[in-house]
């Protein structure tokens, strides 16, 4: 009988990563940023640089989605220590869910307490136009998928995970504080993470509405249970790039999400910004 793949062993895997990263920069980053579809720019802000191609680290293949350019980079933003990843690994791109969680787990080996998600999403909420920010409050796990499964590393985290806190209220609190400071509305919610690639259909759209979801997406909730599982403080920002199927009169396209992401990541930069200038002392 073939055994589920899971976490086995994953320690030494995260430690053969971390050392090709301390090959190349002794930063130890002070937060995790993940930046999603056409989210990518704040990573040019990063001031001293040392950017290293996924294809570059030992067993990660470069990225596929439009918008992913598919680097890890350490350096400053504001004087702040960082560790920032331009670009994720998705399901649907034909990866195993520990390829999906590994570049959220490295950024915790290499010493970040904290992470913070980013991703464009749907709205499900019909209130929620595009360009809305969604400080993401909760998660449904909606992808079939968790990567827990299969026999527990000890060693990275505990074999049964309590999800109350799964996205830190101390950091949340941090985000809309930093919302207001610069004036940016912050809209709150639950995301909803699917497989992908296919958009919502009206009818689904509806569903997760009734569920509780208020944005809709293809990533980030994997990420989120497994830096949670490795002890790493959780806390995200959805853009919402468009409304669901059923609210918009229009069809989806990629297109249109990266437009979106362009056109309101200043915004999305800002509120960033704002949050790492206050973060307290690890």
């Amino acid at each position: 009988m073939t055994a589920i793949p899971g976490p086995r062993a994953l320690a030494p895997r995260l430690d053969q990563l971390a050392a090709a990263v301390r090959a190349r920069s002794a930063l130890v980053p002070r937060i995790g940023i993940v930046l999603g579809s056409g989210l990518g720019r704040l990573g040019e802000r990063i001031e001293d640089p040392v950017a290293i191609p996924y294809a570059e680290l030992p067993g990660w293949p470069a990225p596929t989605a439009q918008g992913h350019a598919g680097r890890l980079i350490l350096g400053r933003l504001d004087g702040i220590p960082v560790a920032c990843l331009q670009g994720r690994f998705h399901c649907y791109e034909g990866h195993d869910v520990l390829t999906v969680v590994e570049p959220a787990l490295l950024l915790g080996r290499l010493g970040a307490p904290e992470i913070l998600l980013t991703n464009a999403a749907g709205g499900v909420d019909p209130t929620f136009t595009a360009g809305t920010l969604m400080l993401i409050t909760d998660h449904l796990n909606l992808t079939g998928r968790s990567p827990l499964l299969g026999p527990n590393d000890d060693a990275v985290g505990p074999r049964f995970l309590d999800l109350t806190a799964a996205w830190d209220r101390d950091l949340a609190e941090r985000l809309r504080v930093a919302a207001r400071s610069e004036g940016i509305p912050l809209a709150e919610g639950t995301y909803a993470g699917l497989l992908g690639p296919t958009y919502e259909t009206p009818a689904e759209v509806r569903m997760l509405r009734t569920l509780g979801a208020h944005a809709v997406g293809m990533s980030t909730v994997l990420e989120a249970i497994a830096a949670r599982w490795a002890g790493m403080r959780v806390c995200g920002i959805s853009l919402v790039t468009n409304p669901g199927a059923g609210i918009s009169p229009t069809p989806l396209s990629h297109a249109e999400v990266i437009a979106a992401a362009d056109a309101a990541g200043p915004r999305l930069e800002a509120v960033v910004r704002a949050f790492l200038r206050e973060l307290p002392a690890p």
